[in-house]
């Protein structure tokens, strides 16, 4: 039989304890509410080594019973609440009655409840922060700057204690050393060529403002996102940026010009310098040959005048008649030159040489012996005629 069941004997199930307190006035209605958190005390009494004593101390009974709860709620939550995690990340800064004690490593710890504290800090975590700010430069001009800081904290202690919100001192100091930065340095190199440099010097004087603070951060890199003049202005900006990008496409393509002129330039003039050099060295050994040649005649012409004399003679004539084709002879009591076509004489020659190659001896003798010849039969020509013309 379930303890709830209506009947006039009490079962032993019964939690309210209605076993022999049955009522027939009552039939089937539920037992009184006091007296079921009456019953319900004694029982948690009872645990805690109280006996239900007589009627007379059931409510001292029942408040015992009730910080006995408590006590022992206390208890388990002070338990509890005196162990605690680090993860690989985190350091524990540990104050004892708001006093810094120590700084514990990751793992499982212990610390005394309701006196120590712990404050834990990711000191791996690589943290963020953006400014941007309008600001004037060193010649007087505005541009706005957008400013990317990134850091980790390398003192917990200092982190956690040295600055009350060090997040917002970073970004008051990041603001201070761009503006110091900013205002020291021109807008042309901000704008274009110059953000590297300027997110350096930033950095650096940043990294002082805190290390001036004690606020146990260390930034890791700093970067300027962006750098712009600002709205109102942005057209003549652009118009005089695209004015400088003109003037440095000219200079570059001018020097790209001198850098193709200057070298062949130079190339002619070394290679003049070369032929005047093998010029000179030429020149100067064709006149020495010459010397010694001419001495060399000279002991010749000692030896035999006249032979040496005629030999002269023979290379002049053939020197001459080498590098010329037509012949204009003036005839001693002519009124008339002659002309005499060495081409076609030559070509009656039994030899005929190859052009450059000088004329044998023998062949000169022959030569001269046609234009001699020649010369001849051209005077009795004349000298007929003039007879004639006489008669």
């Amino acid at each position: 039989m379930a303890w709830n069941e209506p009947g006039g004997k009490g079962n032993p199930n019964d939690p309210w304890g209605n076993n022999n307190r049955g009522n027939k006035n009552r039939g089937n209605q539920p037992p009184d509410l006091d007296d079921a958190l009456k019953q319900l005390m004694d029982k948690i009494n009872g645990l805690f080594g109280k006996g239900n004593g007589n009627n007379n101390n059931g409510s001292g009974s029942g408040a015992g019973g009730f910080f006995g709860i408590a006590a022992a709620i206390l208890v388990v939550m002070l338990a509890f609440n005196s162990f605690y995690t680090l993860d690989e990340q985190e350091r524990g800064v540990v104050l004892r009655l708001g006093k810094y004690l120590k700084t514990e490593s990751p793992g499982l710890h212990f610390k005394v409840p309701l006196v120590d504290q712990v404050i834990p800090v990711n000191t791996t975590k690589v943290r963020e922060a953006e400014i941007k700010e309008r600001m004037l430069t060193e010649d007087e001009n505005i541009v706005e700057v957008e400013l990317n800081a990134q850091y980790r904290v390398a003192d917990p202690v200092a982190f956690a204690l040295r600055v009350e919100l060090p997040e917002r001192s970073l970004l008051s100091a990041a603001e201070s050393a761009l503006r110091h930065e900013v205002g020291s340095a021109a807008m042309d190199p901000i704008l274009t060529t110059g953000r590297a440099v300027l997110a350096e010097k930033v950095q650096i004087r940043l990294q002082d403002y805190l290390d001036r603070y004690q606020t146990g951060m260390v930034l890791t890199n700093v970067n300027i996102k962006d750098a712009r003049p600002p709205a109102q202005v942005k057209a003549a900006f652009d118009d005089v940026q695209k004015a400088k990008q003109d003037k440095e496409r000219f200079i570059n393509e001018a020097e790209a010009y001198a850098n193709a002129i200057v070298p062949e330039a130079r190339g002619r003039a070394q290679r003049q310098l070369e032929e005047a050099s093998a010029y000179k060295d030429r020149i100067i050994a064709r006149a020495e040959g010459e010397a010694a040649r001419f001495s060399n005649l000279y002991s010749e012409y000692k030896k035999a005048p006249a032979v040496t004399r005629e030999r002269l003679y023979i290379e002049a004539l053939s020197e001459v008649y080498t590098n010329t084709s037509k012949v204009l002879v003036d005839v001693k009591g002519g009124n008339n030159m002659m002309y005499l076509p060495l081409d076609k004489l030559m070509q009656n020659l039994p030899t005929v040489k190859g052009e450059g190659e000088p004329l044998s001896s023998g062949d000169i003798s022959r030569l001269t012996d046609q234009v001699l010849n020649e010369v001849r039969t051209r005077q009795n020509s004349t000298g007929n005629t003039t007879r004639r013309e006489g008669r």
